[in-house]
């Protein structure tokens, strides 16, 4: 299995998305930590994951709060002995509006509350694997340098601003082995609700692939497990586009 005795904590692990890795995760051995505010979510996805036969573990931690974030590391490191992936996929609040629309408080809210739950996290799992000299980093969201769509309001640029702080990451922890990748996506859809409202969203994904199809949520974790597995050595210090060639960032 690609990721046998690896240990994964996933920040926001009772989403879809956050379940999506969790469960591939898992499928390939690796003995997961699921954190967010829900435990039912959370619950939900770790019985998933066990009734498969994997190893899931559960904790309710405010991802914005730094000390928590901490007790909450150390005591996996200390359970398990090392953590070899952690990735946070706190969902940026995302307001869809032209830029001129958006209030200027509003904007920078959301953008300072992905960044600073990013930086948290990411500082937690960064402090033991200096010192284990491995480790990997995932993102998910990433820069799409040729975006031209209109009414996108905060969520691309929230998505740069994070791109921007994974570079600057994988400059620094790269020396001590460190790899850090970006799950570049133009779009879930099947994480769409199901109204007639998110019809035309979903469509225009799906038409700007060159396949004219979207990546699921089960593409997700398989690249993701993949990518975090010794096979993806290679990948760091960059994107892995898995927008089905949607996005050219």
């Amino acid at each position: 299995m690609l990721l046998e005795n690896k240990t994964a904590v996933i920040y926001g692990g009772g989403g879809s998305i956050g379940g999506a890795m969790a469960s591939a995760f898992a499928a390939e051995g690796a003995r997961v930590f699921l954190v967010g505010r829900t435990p039912a979510k959370l619950e939900t996805v770790a019985d998933r994951i066990r009734a498969a036969g994997g190893q899931a573990e559960t904790a309710v931690v405010d991802a914005l709060d730094a000390s928590a974030v901490n007790d909450h590391i150390d005591a996996v490191v200390e359970k398990s002995g090392s953590v070899d992936i952690s990735v946070n996929l706190i969902t940026l609040e995302g307001i869809f509006q032209p830029l001129a629309d958006i209030s200027t408080p509003d904007f920078v809210a959301a953008i300072s509350k992905a960044l600073t739950t990013q930086l948290i996290t990411t500082k937690a799992a960064a402090r033991h694997m200096v010192k284990q000299e491995s480790g990997v980093l995932l993102f998910f969201g990433g820069s799409d340098h040729a975006n031209n769509l209109p009414g996108l309001g905060n969520v691309q640029v929230g998505f740069d601003a994070v791109e921007s702080l994974r570079r600057q990451w994988a400059v620094e922890l790269a020396p001590h082995g460190i790899r850090t990748v970006t799950l570049l996506t133009g779009g879930i859809v099947d994480t769409f609700p199901d109204t007639p409202e998110m019809q035309a969203p979903r469509q225009s994904i799906i038409d700007a692939s060159p396949l004219k199809r979207a990546a699921t949520m089960a593409d997700v974790g398989n690249v993701a497990a993949f990518v975090a597995s010794d096979n993806g050595r290679s990948i760091t210090s960059t994107q892995v586009n898995i927008s089905v060639g949607a996005c050219y960032g």
